[in-house]
């Protein structure tokens, strides 16, 4: 939708794809569904959502077995967003490095983009 031809909108580490290919086959999922909301002290959140089937509005984005599909309200949002797989010693988790965030609160849980892709999503 939001696309430049021949270029994926998210891209993925080995390590994120191993963990989403994983996680489809032990649940037997169609793929793993992300997006952003409104909430966080930042004023947006990332989602992540099994999924049993692929919307027809959906981007799908498909490598090394793993599938991630993006909501269609999230695209420009996440458009050039690279997903990774960490793993700390107090904790593990996918993270999102996205070129489209200006601001992040300081636990990393919550994002703030442009104020023109704030305003098309209706938040302020």
């Amino acid at each position: 939708m939001f696309g430049i031809p021949g270029k994926q909108a998210v891209t993925m580490t080995p390590k994120a794809a191993g963990q989403i290919a994983k996680l489809m086959q032990s649940a037997g999922h169609a793929g793993l569904r992300i997006g952003v909301k409104k909430g966080g002290c930042a004023g947006m959140e990332y989602t992540m959502d099994y999924v049993e089937a692929t919307d027809p509005n959906d981007e799908v984005v498909e490598q090394d077995g793993a599938r991630v599909m993006i909501a269609p309200m999230a695209q420009m949002f996440l458009f050039g967003t690279e997903i990774d797989y960490e793993t700390t010693l107090l904790e593990s988790g996918f993270k999102f490095r996205n070129p489209n965030v200006t601001e992040a609160c300081g636990c990393g849980e919550s994002i703030k983009f442009d104020e023109s892709l704030n305003e098309s999503l209706g938040a302020k």
